[in-house]
């Protein structure tokens, strides 16, 4: 059965899995859904119109779903959707989205969010990245999945972080990050391929040379990003990676990282 501590405050109107866990004197809103085998410390608040899957761990002192730090926001039902297994550290806050845009914030499953993260409005967060402590970011932002932000690094709203980079502590990302790569900086500059972390996931010998080589074309010739996408077409015909490679360039409407 559900275990609510007696000094929290949940909702009569909340959807709470039959075997949820509340801490002390958190608080639950009426338009919250928790599913299965979820657990929620001490002290967390969790509001607006959320929803959280199952066999998450929510440490104390949370507030998620709380109205988002956008003055247009007028209290439109906005949203916040977060996955399954994830590990949500002490004093993260993420926030519902906003009308002007998706109006919901989305984070994946088996992500693993250290202490004081923030993730503004109508954020998308994929799967199995690690945020360490005080990474932020602003409104608008996607970061992929199996992406790992350093510590304290700061995404500027709209940004796009692609899948497996990494980012050194105190970055300050402005533009585009593409996928497998590593970066740092004020702002954050590209520091070669991320190859162990991606010989950790599994990509084969193959995968890695071909990535190594759009790396080359993308950073190293002195080619315009117009040229690097063109001369990068014939490696996508022939690798997924190098695909999603040329697939995240189209979107990329601040620009990338030089």
């Amino acid at each position: 059965m559900t275990r609510i501590h007696p000094t929290a405050l949940v909702d009569a109107r909340a959807q709470l899995a039959d075997d949820v866990e509340i801490g002390p004197y958190s608080i639950i809103g009426e338009h919250v859904k928790i599913g299965a085998g979820t657990t929620v410390g001490a002290h967390a608040v969790i509001t607006g119109h959320t929803t959280i899957g199952a066999h998450n761990q929510i440490f104390h002192f949370v507030s998620l779903g709380e109205a988002p730090q956008d003055k247009k926001y007028a209290g439109e039902p906005t949203r916040l959707e977060i996955g399954d297994h994830n590990v949500i550290r002490e004093f993260c806050t993420f926030n519902i989205g906003t009308v002007q845009d998706r109006g919901v914030t989305t984070i994946g499953s088996h992500n693993w969010i250290m202490a004081y993260v923030h993730i503004a409005h109508d954020c998308v967060v994929g799967d199995r990245a690690i945020f360490a402590n005080n990474a932020s970011l602003a409104g608008h932002a996607e970061v992929g999945d199996w992406a790992i932000l350093g510590g304290f690094t700061g995404v500027h709203q709209f940004c796009k972080v692609g899948a497996h980079v990494m980012t050194g502590i105190s970055s300050v990302v402005f533009k585009d990050i593409p996928p497998f790569i590593m970066a740092s900086g004020q702002p954050a500059a590209p520091h070669g391929l991320n190859s162990e972390g991606l010989k950790r996931r599994g990509f084969t010998t193959e995968s890695l040379a071909a990535l190594k080589r759009s790396y080359k074309i993308l950073y190293r010739e002195g080619n315009t990003l117009a040229e690097a996408q063109s001369k990068l077409a014939p490696e996508a015909a022939k690798h997924a990676e190098v695909q999603h490679l040329l697939y995240f360039l189209a979107r990329a409407e601040r620009g990338i990282i030089r």
